[in-house]
């Protein structure tokens, strides 16, 4: 027989004041009672083409609670009745969006699908009776009838801290210790402890340890308690009845001996979010800006020879932007630096970006935090050591037993297991002799004072599975101050990336990571799907346009207020398999999700700084959006586009002009212009991209793109990757001589290179000729550069003119 006790009582929790952030909202009433009622079903399919369905719905509303509820069955009916009510504490300033499911039960396989709706419960009003019939298809006779009933609540206001795309709710913190009832000893039952929707999940417990759970304080969960042989017996505690603040102890009545008690606490959860909900740069940034603004003054000064000082709001942002490109992104960009540093351009830098191996480059660099100040010469003696080693011996018996042990010991403090952590480790054996113990915040001290510009690496977060990459990805941006989302306006301290979050608030503090774990998610090179693969493997232009035909827009004003999904035919159960077996990254990133339980505003698709991927499937559909997943999916930005330039395409940031350093070997152009063309198309001001048919067919060292029709568009200074007069001149005006001229010949073919990004060891010779390459590239443009930078200062004047005094 079972056991189950259930307490129940009519208890409300207290709501208490509590810090709040950028953008956020206070004590918010709006709390409402949401009554679905299932009535029934017309001219429902039979699956097994024998007998009638025998059919159930499951209701499933995760801004309200975590688990889908579910109807009973109705057997042998093709119009089932259920007539059953389904009761929701909802908050109207969220996005709450209902799914209802019918699905024909099968005790043989997994229940088949028969209908799914999606309904946005923002259309109802207060006070509001709704009645809806949703149809299977628009000619069919097959549809489900749901009531809806929408009333307001007055016994409470919830907290809620809110930038307008994210919400961050109240939590409460239930703590549980067992202990044995009675003077006897000995138990040693194991017991397992359920609060659905918390963010610890069932745990198991024994006498005389404790156990902790968080969930939102206004879902009406309940604890349950059972034993683990003997799971019919039960104890289910509402957490609603439990005081704040005071112990509670009950006992369960278990038919074992000795009998248990449980002791329960229900307190506050913590009340300060640790994820900072703002569009903007973090109060950080904007000090660097600050400090970093003095240093390009006094060096635009020098360059320009100006005769007077410029004004604060004079002084323009000027950025470089490295791509992707192994050891060649790593190695062009120090050659490139340098360049720009013996022109006297290296101060004039505000922010630089790199993405896979161009973040490489930076996280070397910025070891030292003075590097920007010093001749890079010893930086890069020491690269060519590194670029020129042998690699055998970073799969060496005693190198593999070095990874497996930190990975063990990355493992036991709760970092996830994945593929990709071996390949940082491998990654830095390639880079390094040693490991290197510096990790991403430790690059503040190069800021400090402003010496140096402020670094951003990227990548993607996109779906492990069902969703190739040109279907939904996310930009995620990584700075010594901060890792975050603008798409969301959600960051976290760079230390605290790879911690446990949920609903905003910080659960588990891990250690900061050693930056190459990072380096190793900016560089996925194993994150790859099937899909992707046929991007990398064809030319990406014609990829594109054959992808973009076949996607149809997501407009700000077609936001799916309903959305009725028809069961999968076989036809599409087959499709499904090879969408799945296209789709799958088998050897994904997996990092804790710091956006793990926030929900939405319910105007969050409206807000300016929400960037939605207008062919997406998702950003119209919140359940299934990055806050639901406990795990991010983070890869290399080149499964996209090859670029790290979107960070710099915020308007927070207000970037006058972007030094393109493009590592490519295929198309001076190619990636430059797919980024145009994502950027027209989420309408992002960028200038546009169209080279001139001589310049395809013979690309120069340098290509200015500019809007003049749009200020707020960036000046776009193109460096691609090419050896046109390094050929005849050792330096800008100094012609080679007979015996110099092997050392101008270098193979940048995209067949052939010895500088393929699948090249993990250069050459002596090569490695110099890459290094004087880029190099050149740079000082041998010193007019445009000067003149580009005298066209950024001329744009700042004029917009502080336009400004009302």
């Amino acid at each position: 027989m079972t056991s189950s006790t259930v307490i129940s009582s009519c208890l409300t929790p207290s709501l208490r004041p509590r810090a709040l952030t950028d953008g956020a909202l206070a004590k918010v009433p709006g709390t409402c009672l949401l009554t679905i009622r299932v009535l029934q079903a017309r001219g429902l399919p039979s699956k097994d083409l024998v007998t009638p369905s025998d059919c159930y719905v499951t209701l499933w509303l995760p801004t309200a609670s975590s688990h889908r509820l579910q109807t009973r069955t109705v057997k042998n009916s093709r119009n089932p009745i259920w007539n059953q009510s389904f009761r929701f504490r909802i908050h109207n300033q969220l996005k709450n969006v209902v799914q209802l499911q019918v699905f024909d039960q099968d005790l043989l396989t997994s229940d088949d699908p028969v209908l799914s709706v999606l309904y946005d419960v923002g259309t109802l009003r207060i006070g509001e009776f709704r009645r809806e019939s949703f149809p299977q298809s628009p000619q069919g006779e097959e549809q489900l009838e749901v009531e809806f009933r929408l009333q307001s609540l007055t016994d409470c206001a919830e907290q809620l801290v809110s930038n307008g795309i994210l919400v961050g709710r109240e939590l409460s913190c239930l703590h549980v210790r067992l202990e044995e009832a009675g003077d006897q000893n000995g138990s040693e039952g194991r017991v397992q402890l359920v609060v659905p929707g918390s963010c610890e999940g069932p745990q198991e417990a024994s006498v005389g340890t404790a156990s902790c759970f968080h969930c939102p304080a206004c879902w009406e969960q309940e604890l349950s308690v059972h034993l683990q042989d003997a799971p019919q017996e039960q104890l289910k505690v509402p957490l609603r009845v439990l005081p704040f603040g005071q112990v509670v102890r009950l006992v369960f009545p278990t038919s074992q001996e000795p009998l248990m008690r449980v002791e329960l606490k229900k307190e506050e959860g913590p009340k300060e979010l640790a994820v900072r909900l703002g569009c903007g740069p973090c109060a950080e940034e904007h000090a660097f800006l600050s400090r970093r603004k003095q240093v390009v003054a006094k060096a635009l000064k020098q360059a320009l020879q100006l005769d007077g000082d410029l004004q604060e709001d004079e002084i323009p942002v000027v950025a470089v932007m490295a791509t992707g490109g192994g050891i060649r992104a790593m190695t062009s960009l120090f050659g490139q630096l340098a360049g720009l540093r013996e022109l006297g351009l290296l101060d004039c830098i505000s922010y630089i970006t790199g993405a896979s191996g161009s973040t490489w480059a930076l996280a070397n660099l910025y070891e030292d935090p003075e590097w920007s100040q010093k001749d890079l010469a010893g930086p890069t003696k020491l690269l060519k050591t590194q670029v020129t080693k042998s690699k055998l011996g970073v799969l060496a018996p005693s190198q593999l037993q070095r990874y497996r042990q930190e990975l063990a010991e990355r493992a036991r403090l709760g970092y996830p297991t994945c593929f990709t952590n071996l390949w940082a480790l491998i990654n830095e054996a390639l880079l390094h002799d040693e490991p290197h113990d510096h990790k991403l915040s430790d690059q503040r001290e190069a800021l400090s004072r402003g010496q140096n510009p402020l670094p951003i690496y990227c990548a993607l977060n996109t779906k492990e599975k069902n969703l190739t990459t040109f279907e939904f990805a996310e930009w995620c941006e990584f700075s010594p101050y901060e890792v975050g989302f603008p798409k969301y306006g959600a960051f976290i301290p760079s230390e605290l990336f790879g911690s446990e979050f949920f609903m905003g608030r910080l659960m588990k503090r891990l250690p900061e990571s050693r930056i190459c774990f990072l380096e190793g998610i900016w560089s996925n090179l194993y994150a790859a799907n099937l899909q992707d693969s046929l991007y990398w493997a064809s030319e990406p232009r014609q990829f594109w346009d054959r992808w973009a035909q076949d996607q149809a827009n997501l407009d700000k004003e077609q936001v799916p207020l309903l959305k009725i999904e028809e069961p999968p035919t076989v036809a599409g159960r087959i499709a499904e398999f090879f969408t799945d077996l296209l789709t799958r990254r088998p050897l994904s990133q997996a990092t804790h999700n710091f956006l793990y339980g926030l929900h939405f505003h319910k105007d969050y698709f409206q807000h300016p700084h929400f960037s939605t991927w207008k062919a997406t499937k998702l950003d119209g559909l919140p359940n299934q959006l990055t806050p639901a997943e406990p795990y991010l999916c983070l890869l290399d930005v080149g499964y996209f586009i090859n670029t790290s330039c979107l960070p710099l395409l915020r308007p927070t940031r207000d970037v006058d002009l972007i030094l393109s350093l493009d590592y490519n070997l295929h198309g001076a152009f190619q990636q430059l212009q797919l980024l145009g063309r994502f950027c027209q198309e989420q309408g992002i001001p960028f200038p546009p991209i169209s080279p001139s048919p001589e310049e395809q067919r013979q690309p120069q060292e340098c290509h200015l793109f500019l809007d003049p029709d749009c200020p707020e568009a960036p000046a776009v200074l193109h460096f691609p990757l090419v050896n046109n007069s390094f050929r005849e001149h050792s330096a800008p005006g100094v012609r080679r001589t007979a015996e110099e001229a092997a050392a101008g010949e270098v193979n940048l073919s995209s067949s052939n290179s010895p500088y393929h990004y699948s090249k993990v060891t250069y050459s002596q010779e090569d490695v110099d000729k890459l290094l004087h390459l880029t190099h050149y590239n740079i000082c041998n443009n010193r007019e445009r550069l000067l003149e580009a930078l005298r066209e950024a200062v001329r744009r700042r004047r004029q917009r502080k003119q336009r400004q009302p005094q």
